[in-house]
């Protein structure tokens, strides 16, 4: 630019003073020194405008610079956006999954809740039913022990009438009498009812039975069971024809005792007979004491129930 404002002032001076007066040549000089004035002005300005279209690109490339920098955030922003959203929706997925699979242990324990629930109402009632059993059995052993009193106070009363009546015979050791609980004995030896190895019942023997009838034949709610016991003495020769072995002859004494109750009026629903021969001694049989004692005719009172103990295994 300087260059060009010497060149025009230059330029001037040779067209002013090529054919000009001193007065227009001061006059001339005076224009220059104002065109020089101008140009030194426009210098300056050019100048300005110069540094401030460097303050302006300076500016311009630091927004470029900026801008650019905004474009790889926004990039980066961008980048990292996808990634979450990747991120959200593999979470999504998963939880999306995690709730599926929630959902169906909820149902499978929902299912299994109600199994137990019914099962529970299934053991409930099982419970009830149980417990109203229990009651019935509480009642019906209330019942059952009424009873059992009340049948062993019976006895007691029969063993006492028993005991008074066959006093004389008991001291003379003929009879003994024994009560356990709800069963009572009356046990009788050979002498006083039979002969030996006969099974007739002799004239004072079925006084005696007469006398037990009159008190057993009172009692309504037991069975009356005749037993017959011998010895370990075999059946001698004599006899053998009438009774092979002791097995008979126990169990004709203990049909005919039977028989002479039945008709001295005790019900024959009640009454049983049965010989047990020489295998349920009391005594040993190795003294004529031991033998006498195992020789007898045992007369028991025992509970009905025990006949109906038997006769249900012997349906079985």
């Amino acid at each position: 630019m300087k260059k060009l404002g010497a060149i025009f002032i230059a330029g001037l001076l040779v067209t002013m003073f090529g054919c000009v007066s001193s007065g227009e040549y001061n006059a001339r000089l005076s224009d220059i020194d104002n065109l020089k004035k101008d140009v030194s002005g426009l210098d300056a300005k050019l100048k300005q405008k110069e540094a401030e279209k460097a303050a302006v690109e300076a500016e311009l490339a630091k927004l470029n610079m900026e801008l650019e920098n905004l474009k790889k955030q926004n990039k980066t922003l961008a980048d990292d956006n996808a990634g979450l959203d990747n991120l959200l929706k593999a979470k999504k997925d998963e939880l999306s999954a995690k709730v599926s699979e929630l959902r169906g242990k909820l149902s499978e324990k929902e299912t299994e809740l109600a199994a137990k629930n019914t099962e529970l109402d299934a053991l409930k009632k099982q419970i009830a039913a149980l417990t109203q059993e229990k009651d019935a059995l509480n009642q019906e052993k209330e019942k059952a022990l009424r009873e059992k009193e009340k049948s062993v106070a019976e006895m007691k009363k029969t063993y006492d009438s028993l005991m008074g009546e066959m006093n004389s015979e008991i001291k003379k050791g003929e009879i003994t009498i024994t009560q356990l609980k709800d069963k009572l004995s009356v046990n009788l030896v050979e002498q006083i009812l039979f002969d030996s190895g006969s099974a007739e019942i002799k004239k004072d023997g079925k006084k005696v039975l007469e006398r037990v009838a009159e008190i057993l034949k009172k009692v309504a709610d037991k069975q009356v069971r005749v037993e017959g016991h011998t010895d370990n003495v075999p059946i001698g020769p004599r006899l053998q024809d009438r009774f092979p072995s002791n097995w008979e002859l126990s169990a004709a004494r203990a049909t005919n005792v039977a028989k002479y109750l039945q008709d001295k009026g005790i019900d024959p629903k009640l009454l049983s007979a049965c010989g047990y021969s020489q295998y349920r001694p009391v005594a040993l049989n190795d003294t004529d004491e031991g033998k006498a004692k195992n020789r007898r005719i045992e007369i028991a009172l025992i509970p009905k129930e025990i006949d109906r103990v038997v006769e249900e295994g012997t349906q079985k």
